[in-house]
């Protein structure tokens, strides 16, 4: 992991490995994968809490743990910009990395697939297979979606791609509050 700065290596070095080879066709062992997914998300949910950088909100969307939604976001400029976030697992997870997707950004940055899928292809997909089955949904959002949004969002903002929820919602009211009343 050489390229990364101490605080993501401190923080990858205490989200829990995962041993367990399995997918979602692989029956009990898929369930044996998906309780150590969930052990790593709650450290890594807590080490990002007990260094007062929550970012990120995830659950499964359904009971077989193969489809994931929830929230990111990023700060910038002290302003807080929320994104839905989602992904499937891959029918070749784990030795296949989950493409995250943030549909709200669909089409407005060039680092980014059709449907909103983040691109990770040049540095986190070798780290990813490097280190396959040992990542985990945890890694993946660690090494992954943190440092995109801290690459994307910035620039996207900057650029007026996206805006903060009060600034969009501030020409609404306005015009509301223009409007004579009856």
């Amino acid at each position: 992991m050489e390229g990364w700065d101490k605080g993501t290596k401190s923080t990858v070095g205490e989200i829990p490995l995962l041993t367990t080879r399995a997918g979602p066709r692989d029956g009990e062992a898929w369930r044996q994968r998906l309780k150590e997914e969930y052990r790593a998300l709650i450290a890594y949910t807590s080490v990002n809490k007990a260094k007062d950088n929550d970012w990120f909100r995830i659950a499964a969307a359904n009971p077989e743990g193969t489809r994931w939604e929830g929230t990111c976001w990023y700060v910038h400029n002290l302003r807080r910009y929320e994104f839905p976030l989602q992904f499937d697992i891959p029918v070749a997870y784990p030795q296949v990395a989950p493409e995250i997707e943030l549909p709200t950004l669909d089409g407005k940055t060039h680092k980014m697939y059709r449907g909103g899928k983040i691109c990770l292809t040049v540095h986190f997909k070798p780290l990813w297979a490097k280190n396959c089955p040992r990542f985990g949904i945890a890694h993946a959002l660690c090494l992954g979606l943190a440092p995109w949004l801290a690459a994307e969002v910035p620039i996207l903002v900057d650029s007026g791609m996206v805006k903060h929820k009060d600034d969009e919602a501030a020409p609404a009211e306005a015009s509301a509050s223009a409007a004579p009343s009856s």
